[in-house]
């Protein structure tokens, strides 16, 4: 059994499908990204610190957090503030590639941390396509304005990496650290 410190629909779902024992815990935190400070080390430190929120209320269980960063020119494109905001940044994506960073730590013993580095590669989209999306309201709370899971997989031409990191945990990475300290899937995994 873990805590994932996270409220997330979609990591709550990856935690179980692959056979994680877990409980969720809401965390709140500045998600502020720092001045100066690259993607890599943006995700790293919103996936401890959300785990550290949480840490004093259940020291004795491992805690989760992950966060998601969508990046475009090392730029790092964060939830959108508006349906402006959010069909501009989708054009911006519009035949182009980007790279989404997940990072996940769990503190347990100690800290352990991964990072999940994926390419996506948007096709064209117009203007009208981004708009009847905001429409949608799937893209008002998603990293980039975009839930790869959801209507935006039709913008998608090709992914490089890992699908459950674009979502936001990547299971791939999760199962080595939760492995590492002794915890395993249902499935014995």
């Amino acid at each position: 059994m873990i805590i994932l410190a996270s409220q997330s629909p979609r990591r709550a779902t990856l935690l179980s499908q692959i056979g994680i024992e877990f409980r969720a815990h809401a965390t709140a935190i500045d998600e502020r990204v720092h001045d100066d400070e690259g993607a890599a080390d943006y995700v790293e430190r919103m996936a401890l610190s959300k785990a550290a929120a949480v840490r004093d209320s259940f020291p004795d269980i491992p805690v989760l957090g992950a966060d998601t960063a969508v990046v475009l020119d090392q730029r790092i494109l964060g939830k959108p503030a508006d349906r402006d905001d959010a069909i501009d940044m989708l054009l911006q994506l519009s035949g182009r590639t980007h790279e989404v960073l997940t990072g996940v730590a769990v503190l347990a013993d100690r800290p352990h941390y991964r990072l999940s580095l994926s390419r996506v590669i948007f096709r064209d989209i117009s203007a009208r396509e981004a708009a009847a999306y905001w429409e949608t309201g799937e893209p008002v709370d998603k990293a980039g304005s975009y839930a790869v899971q959801g209507l935006a997989a039709v913008f998608i031409e090709r992914i490089e990496g890992s699908y459950s990191g674009i979502m936001g945990l990547p299971l791939f990475e999760t199962m080595q650290i939760l492995n590492t300290i002794g915890v395993y899937s249902r499935a014995g995994v």
